[in-house]
């Protein structure tokens, strides 16, 4: 199955927002909503990839989540554990790269080890790129590259900063994509999304299936993406340029 859009965003953020939520309404413990989350996850990756998305990048989990409860902390590491070695063949399997971006410092070394290892495993895979945003922060992300230019004595410029971001070895993302009903990026993939189409779905991510991913993306194809020129500018350089004398 393929999107009926006919301009597919290359690069698509999302924030994966409502797992608590359904399992709440549900009467089932938050922990439920998390691992159904991974399951929409492995369904909205799969679907990215068919429909010729070239990154997909996910908030999994913020640096600001550290403040939940503490059984629910440690029941979403363990998930992470076995998402790691249930989901990691079968990404392999269909071509996807893995990144993990975050601070893993405050990692355990378990959790850490599976990272690397699913980072190496998936390496040479070029179908699609997922990069899963763990213990991430957009405001950790560029206080993060300021420290290292300033630590290697280079200048601070927009570009440095730019290459030493954390996701730097890809394209900045086209469409961000929010659900579960609120209107906000929360701390997210703030020096990339400054020019990102915003689109807020109130589907609960695990609701969001392929019909929403596609809606999605043909709200993404109504839009002009001006990057600061006028109307007139974007549909003159767009235009076709006639090869008849």
């Amino acid at each position: 199955m393929t999107s009926s859009s006919s301009v597919i965003p290359h690069h698509i953020a999302i924030v994966m927002d409502g797992n608590g939520r359904w399992a709440t309404r549900r009467l089932l413990p938050r922990l439920a909503g998390h691992r159904q989350g991974v399951e929409s996850l492995r369904r909205c990756a799969r679907a990215c990839a068919e429909r010729g998305v070239g990154v997909l990048t996910v908030f999994a989990f913020s640096s600001e989540n550290w403040n939940r409860p503490a059984d629910e902390v440690s029941g979403l590491m363990d998930l992470l554990a076995k998402a790691l070695a249930r989901e990691v063949p079968d990404l392999h399997r269909d071509g996807v790269q893995l990144h993990f971006v975050g601070d893993k410092a405050s990692l355990s070394e378990k959790v850490r080890a599976g990272l690397e290892q699913a980072e190496a495993v998936t390496a040479g895979n070029t179908r699609l790129i997922l990069n899963v945003c763990f213990n991430y922060g957009g405001r950790w992300d560029i206080a993060h590259a300021a420290a290292a230019l300033a630590a290697r004595g280079e200048p601070i410029t927009e570009a440095s900063l730019n290459a030493a971001m954390s996701l730097s070895h890809v394209a900045d993302p086209d469409l961000l994509i929010r659900t579960g009903g609120e209107m906000r990026i929360s701390n997210f993939l703030l020096w990339q999304c400054a020019y990102s189409e915003l689109y807020f779905s109130d589907r609960l991510w695990p609701e969001f299936d392929e019909k929403a991913l596609d809606e999605a993306i043909a709200a993404y194809a109504s839009r002009e993406r001006r990057f600061g020129k006028t109307s007139a500018q974007v549909r003159k350089t767009s235009r076709p340029v006639s090869t008849l004398a």
